[in-house]
């Protein structure tokens, strides 16, 4: 078969804004698709498929139709039955009557990957649209020769100048391939006599020989089960040949060469442009014209589309439709995520339209002491969902613990690093990279169940967080923290680290390589051996066995609180990765001496504690505020709501754009360049708290929102494009910002003016009360130390006067009135 070509480019697949009605709810039977989905040719119908129904007609997704092979023919007849058998319920009743007109014996269905038309599958109506994606029109076209009467004679052209080499023939003969031996000449010969001679062929019994027949029976592996998930076939499509002649007359070849050298002019040569006349007369006449571009350039810019800025202004002032977040599917298990709350949401990073997500119990401490032993009868789940079925999860991870936090590794998704409720730090998971089981499942006698996965390798009790572990982060892959908290090379070129926090006041950094190994004693390594000779009834993957119940931090920072850790590291110039898998159990921590430790790095994170304190730190922890480098205060503060906001993301193209997800079901979509003071827009989504957001670009036209409750539903909201095409560039944020932190500045600096006058003032005030009291108190003490200091006088002039023997006559002593 012949896939599409681009003929259906003049079809406009800009359908968006009737998806989300078309998932949500069927449409009516008696409406033709063209009115439920417009911009959809005619004779297609986009359409979703179940997994019972695509099992049914043996058109399962990636399997039996994939993006080489995506057509399947089905019967007229099978469709009309199942809707008799299903009515209402099955997948065609909405095209039930196109099916009955239909002339032709076999529909054509469609296996749309790429979502061309909105959905999955599409089918074809009519019997010209099938011929027409089935056997597309072949152009034939031919270009006529050229003609050419005049005869000619191929010449080899000979050069007018002597070739000068310049190293080229040196590289045409290393990339010449030559012989380095002596070719092998083989010679095979027959009697004559044989040539032509008949062939007789006989039967002989299989039984009689033992190289006749070799028996290799199938039979039933109770530790080894495969479940057929991907298959890969192919197909080679031929096109309808034609044979065709023409006789034409040969171009004449012509060969051309061209060979160079740089001008360069003489000092003196240089003074003779310089100051020529020429040089003058031009630079004066093209002055002014310059001066004016430059004027020009400076008042208005000839680059910027009045067009597309005059669209985005009518669309800032449109209604609520707009800003409409639509809901685009809803993932839900009755059995794994029912009555549960999702902890963590994370995007694929390599499979689009893949989403992992960690389910937990909402249950109190007490209550999970009481009901333990049914916790252990149903393990905590990572479940793994995907848009090809929104009916059933893909993969089931089972953890020891509910898992509050985890993150896929940036060098190999494969692998995955998560948090738990008790504290301790599990690794990794190991699938393929298709979603799809290569190692044994742990239920290998339970058919059509769900692939499961055991978790690797779970850190010790005494060695992890003594709280629940709310948020894990690998480190970048081009640096490594040592054991002393240095940041130095890595040597690997894979993310080898993590960095988990928890409120224990702890945040620590763990290492997923084996430790450098130690020496033992032979009784030590002859445990070890017989170890590892036991066998593995439940299947769990080896990857990561020597951390099992063994691991242990490399670093433990305390003084906070923390409930979430966000990496602000300074990305050096990436170096290849090493090609192929990584066998991790191969790699070991190096010793801190062979490492080069780097000096031009920024290792500061930014940690969240539970008093609502916001940490930015590397060693020493200090208070820092919304934007790195303010520390004047928060840039934003928003007024208390009634309802408490949950959690929060940012918009991943709208640089001034942000989600708040609140306690009753709303989401509220900010954008700080048009208004600070309440959310530009706000919408229900569950009855539910929201728990998680993650935003996710898929393509160029298809944005996501992914948002889950606290009743386990995943809800994947399309955001429009509205929200999701900037009204500004990043520098008008940056200068918001900017703007922002120098109110806070000069905020800061007026208060410590109006301390400083406030001081002045009362200073004054104070002194003023003062002064008034002490004229009063300065003139009797100023009479008093007058009277002391006559006394004083009169008692000295007496001793001294005794002392010269000369006495005072009654008229001659002094007086003590004054």
């Amino acid at each position: 078969m012949i896939c599409p070509s681009t003929k259906y480019s003049s079809y406009s697949t800009n359908i968006t804004s009737v998806l989300s009605a078309f998932i949500q709810e069927r449409p009516d039977p008696s409406l033709s698709h063209t009115d439920v989905l417009p911009d959809v040719p005619e004779d297609i119908f986009p359409m979703v498929l179940t997994s019972a129904t695509q099992e049914l007609f043996e058109c399962r997704a990636d399997e039996d139709v994939t993006q080489n092979n995506p057509y399947k023919l089905l019967k007229k007849d099978d469709i009309l039955h199942d809707m008799k058998a299903r009515a209402a319920v099955s997948d065609f009743h909405p095209v039930k009557q196109t099916v009955l007109n239909y002339p032709g014996e076999e529909l054509l269905l469609v296996f749309d990957r790429d979502f061309k038309y909105g959905q999955s599958f599409y089918l074809v109506l009519t019997e010209e649209a099938k011929q027409r994606i089935l056997q597309p029109p072949v152009s034939t076209d031919e270009e006529e020769p050229e003609e050419e009467s005049e005869q000619y004679v191929c010449r080899t052209p000979e050069p007018q100048q002597p070739w000068v080499s310049l190293g080229s023939e040196l590289e045409i003969e290393e990339e010449s391939v030559k012989d380095t031996r002596e070719r092998l000449k083989y010679l095979v010969s027959r009697v004559r006599k044989k040539f032509g001679a008949p062939v007789n062929f006989t039967d002989r019994n299989a039984l009689e020989s033992k190289e006749g027949y070799i028996e290799c029976t199938s039979y039933q592996d109770r530790n080894f089960r495969l479940i057929q998930m991907e298959r890969n076939s192919a197909t080679q499509a031929v096109l309808n040949l034609k044979s065709s002649a023409t006789q034409t007359q040969r171009t004449f070849p012509r060969n051309m060469y061209t060979q160079y050298k740089p001008r360069e002019l003489t000092e003196e040569e240089k003074e003779n442009y310089m100051s020529s006349e020429n040089l003058k007369n031009f630079a004066s006449s093209a002055f002014s014209r310059f001066e004016i571009a430059i004027q020009q350039n400076k008042i208005m810019d000839v680059f910027f589309d009045d067009w597309q800025a005059l669209s985005e202004g009518d669309i800032a002032f449109g209604g609520k439709a707009d800003t409409y977040l639509k809901e685009y599917q809803s993932f839900t298990d009755l059995q794994f995520s029912k009555d549960k709350s999702i902890s963590c949401i994370k995007w694929h990073p390599t499979i689009s339209g893949v989403i992992a997500v960690s389910v937990t119990e909402k249950m109190s401490f007490e209550e999970r002491i009481n009901g333990s032993t049914k916790l252990l009868l149903n393990p905590p789940l990572i479940l793994f969902w995907s848009f090809s079925d929104p009916i059933n999860p893909q993969l089931r991870l089972e953890c020891p613990d509910d898992v509050l936090s985890f993150d896929f590794c940036p060098s190999d998704p494969n692998i995955i690093i998560g948090g738990c409720m008790n504290g301790q730090v599990e690794s990794s998971f190991r699938y393929s990279s298709a979603y799809k089981v290569r190692t044994t499942s742990a239920y290998p006698d339970k058919e059509n169940e769900i692939p499961v996965l055991l978790y690797c390798a779970v850190s010790s009790i005494e060695n992890g967080h003594k709280a629940p572990v709310t948020d894990v982060q690998w480190l970048p892959e081009n640096f490594e923290i040592s054991i002393t908290g240095v940041p130095v090379e890595n040597q690997n070129q894979i993310c080898v680290q993590v960095v988990t926090c928890a409120p224990d006041c702890c945040v620590m950094f763990w290492d997923i390589r084996a430790p450098r190994p130690a020496a033992h004693s032979q009784a030590e390594r002859k445990q070890k051996m017989e170890e590892k000779q036991l066998e593995n009834p439940r299947g769990i993957p080896n990857t990561f066995k020597y951390l099992d119940l063994s691991w242990k931090p490399l670093i433990k920072v305390y003084e906070s609180v923390a409930v979430f850790v966000n990496e602000t590291y300074k990305q050096l110039k990436s170096t290849d990765r090493p090609e192929g898998k990584v066998e991790y159990a191969l790699l070991r921590v190096p010793s801190e001496k062979q490492l080069k430790p780097l000096e031009d790095i920024s290792t500061m994170f930014c940690v969240g504690t539970e008093d609502g304190e916001l940490v930015y730190t590397i060693g020493s922890w200090g208070r820092m505020m919304t934007l790195e480098g303010c520390s004047n205060g928060p840039i934003i503060l928003s007024p208390c709501s009634q309802k408490r906001c949950m959690v929060g993301c940012w918009s991943l193209s709208n640089p001034g754009m942000f989600f708040i997800g609140k306690e009753d079901g709303n989401i509220e979509v900010w954008d700080l360049l048009e208004k600070t003071h309440e959310p530009s827009h706000i919408q229900n989504i569950s009855t539910a708290s929201i728990t998680c957001m993650k935003p996710w670009i898929i393509s160029s036209k298809q944005h996501f929102l992914a948002v889950s409750d606290d009743f386990g539903t995943l809800h994947i909201l399309q955001i429009p494009w509205t929200l999701r095409n900037p009204s500004s560039s990043e520098s008008s944020v940056n200068k918001y910002f900017e703007k922002e932190v120098t109110r806070l500045m000069f905020f800061d600096k007026r208060k410590e003016t109006m301390a400083k006058q406030k001081t002045a003032t009362e200073a004054e005030e104070q002194k003023k009360k003062t002064e008034l009291l002490v004229p009063e108190k300065l003139s009797e003490k100023t009479e008093e130390e007058s009277l002391a200091e006559y006394e004083s006088y009169l008692t000295l002039e007496k001793d001294i006067l005794k002392e010269m023997g000369v006495s005072l006559q009654e008229e001659d002593k002094p007086s003590n009135e004054v």
